[in-house]
């Protein structure tokens, strides 16, 4: 059984996280930690740092904080020879290098997206890329999400424009060459594909991805309804880390 300590457990996504993992049977919460007390423990401690938790017994630490927090997470994870599990978005290349060093000392995942079904529609969408003219990803957040566009929206796109290429498709051109307002047609993401960030209260995580072609057009929808969607892929991210070096970027290869 691992023995995992949640950072940013008192946040909705860390509490979900926590209830979800301390169900299940090859999994045991030992510790949330938060600069803010969790409203639920889940038999969990709290502690309010990481740096709190020495002689605490971890063998993973799941990361669902802030890029800041994920840095430090790395480093600490580096040091004690414990396992990482990286769900937070929105790292600059400093920050993911951080990340990157600390693969080089112990067992890291990365991804965007820990949804089983967000990753098998980002694998849809690669499969359908070369039999369509056009592409556009609309990703749909809740209103205190920070980061735009999303990683998985970021990552899908990267996936599109891979496969096109692959099949000695050009990168896309946008026809629209009068904007009234500028921005209107979205941020362009690898490959010409266009991303539609939206940000509303009581959404969780939506993405679709609408292909167009001669007569037809198709679109792969994914919605997480609730956090309770990513406790999945996470449990498959904590079974696969310990403290072996290797670095583990996104959970395709671990349910494909």
């Amino acid at each position: 059984m691992k023995r995992v300590a949640i950072v940013g457990g008192a946040g909705r996504m860390g509490q979900a996280l926590a209830q979800g993992l301390a169900v299940l049977n090859e999994v045991d919460v030992v510790a949330l930690i938060d600069v803010h007390e969790p409203r639920e423990l889940m038999g969990a401690r709290y502690y309010a740092t990481l740096d709190d938790l020495e002689g605490v017994d971890v063998d993973v630490v799941v990361d669902f904080s802030t890029p800041k927090g994920v840095v430090h997470s790395a480093e600490w994870c580096a040091r004690h020879g414990v396992g990482l599990v990286v769900g937070a978005t929105g790292l600059d290349d400093v920050q993911r290098a951080a990340v990157q060093s600390a693969a080089e000392r112990v067992g890291v995942v990365i991804a965007s997206n820990y949804s089983i079904g967000a990753v098998l529609s980002e694998r849809f969408a690669a499969l359908a890329a070369p039999y369509f003219d056009r592409v556009e990803i609309i990703e749909l957040h809740h209103d205190r999400k920070v980061d735009a566009p999303s990683g998985t929206s970021i990552s899908t796109a990267r996936d599109i424009a891979a496969a096109r290429a692959a099949a000695g498709k050009a990168p896309l051109e946008d026809p629209t060459i009068r904007q009234t307002i500028a921005g209107a047609r979205g941020a362009e993401a690898p490959g010409g594909i266009k991303i539609h960030s939206v940000r509303l209260p009581g959404l969780v995580a939506h993405q679709e991805v609408l292909f167009g072609g001669p007569g037809e057009g198709l679109t792969i929808r994914h919605d997480s309804f609730d956090r309770q969607s990513f406790v999945q892929g996470v449990a498959l991210a904590v079974g696969a880390v310990d403290a072996t070096p290797r670095l583990i970027d996104g959970i395709q290869s671990l349910i494909l």
